[in-house]
């Protein structure tokens, strides 16, 4: 093993980068634009671009870098291959090649789900463990799945995307991969605040959630904690809907860890304690005793994940 590796996380308005020693210990972290004009094919060059200047700035040989792992926000095959990123413009190609013809170094790719999975695993929240579930609760619902120290990344990439279990057959509204009835329709940010708008409009009960002309996630989490029975409603709903697909992907897993991370984390406690006590009423007996906690690595994970993809 060499002494440095860079980990590139890329989201669709920048690319995080931090430089690492080896052991798991940041050096240090920065970011730059993803700059998604003409269909994406700038961002490998400004990575490229960035990574050769802290080389040269740090005064650090090619020969002492294990090389760059890199964080896709799409499908990403065994090969590297990209199997699209619509938010970044790009189309089908190999993304460890092309970047690695642009800076001499070797790369490896990820899903950044995947990588943030990976990231806690190594450095974060499932440390010490080798069989993790992570879920990002944001936006949507992301996902990660590592058995045995490894990715499991499926047969077209799409391994982990537990956004996308499907939850309930009667949903009008689609999701945006385009099914109806995602765990994501209900268990992300923007869920839960689909979930409370609706519940306002055939609920006539009183609710400091009334007050906002518009609402988050966060502030329904803190209605809840001042009781507010709307909320209280909405938050144990919520926590249901997670609980249950934890439960139908320990039995298909069995992970040692589940690890949740991602924007609404933030809850904390309050969310945690929701979806322990409805797993444990659902969960199939051998997996009841399965482990659930908060990520710790925040935005980093992507980065110390994409470099334990070069071990």
């Amino acid at each position: 093993m060499k002494t440095y590796g860079f980990g590139v996380d890329i989201g669709g308005t920048t690319c995080k980068i931090g430089l690492f020693d080896m052991s798991g210990q940041i050096i240090e972290k920065w970011e730059i634009p993803t700059n998604t004009s003409h269909a994406g094919t700038l961002i490998l060059d400004d990575i490229a671009s960035a990574i050769h200047t802290k080389i040269e700035e740090k005064a650090i040989s090619l020969d002492d870098v294990q090389g760059i792992g890199l964080g896709v926000p799409g499908p990403v095959g065994k090969d590297g291959t990209v199997y699209k990123c619509i938010n970044l413009g790009w189309d089908v190609f190999n993304v460890e090649e092309s970047l690695a013809k642009k800076t001499g170094l070797y790369v490896k790719a990820g899903n950044d789900a995947n990588v943030a999975a990976l990231g806690e695993m190594w450095q974060g929240g499932a440390k010490s463990h080798q069989n993790v579930v992570m879920m990002t609760l944001g936006t949507g619902v992301g996902g990660g799945i590592i058995l045995d120290g490894h990715i499991v990344s499926g047969t077209h990439g799409a391994g982990g995307e537990i956004g996308h279990l499907q939850m309930n057959e009667h949903e009008a509204a689609t999701c945006g991969c385009g099914n109806k009835g995602c765990l994501e329709q209900y268990a992300s940010a923007t869920g839960l605040v689909r979930m409370a708008k609706k519940k306002l409009e055939n609920d006539q009960r009183d609710s400091q959630l009334r007050q906002y002309p518009k609402f988050n996630a966060k502030n329904i989490f803190d209605a809840a904690k001042d009781n507010d029975p709307v909320a209280v409603e909405l938050v144990e709903d919520f926590s249901s809907m997670l609980a249950r697909a934890m439960a139908h992907i320990a039995v298909v897993v069995d992970p040692e860890v589940f690890v949740i991370g991602g924007g609404v984390s933030k809850a904390g406690d309050m969310l945690l304690e929701g979806i322990r006590r409805k797993y444990q009423e659902i969960a199939f007996h051998a997996c009841k005793a399965t482990t659930i906690t908060l990520a710790k690595l925040g935005n980093d994970a992507g980065m110390y994940g994409c470099v334990r993809l070069l071990f």
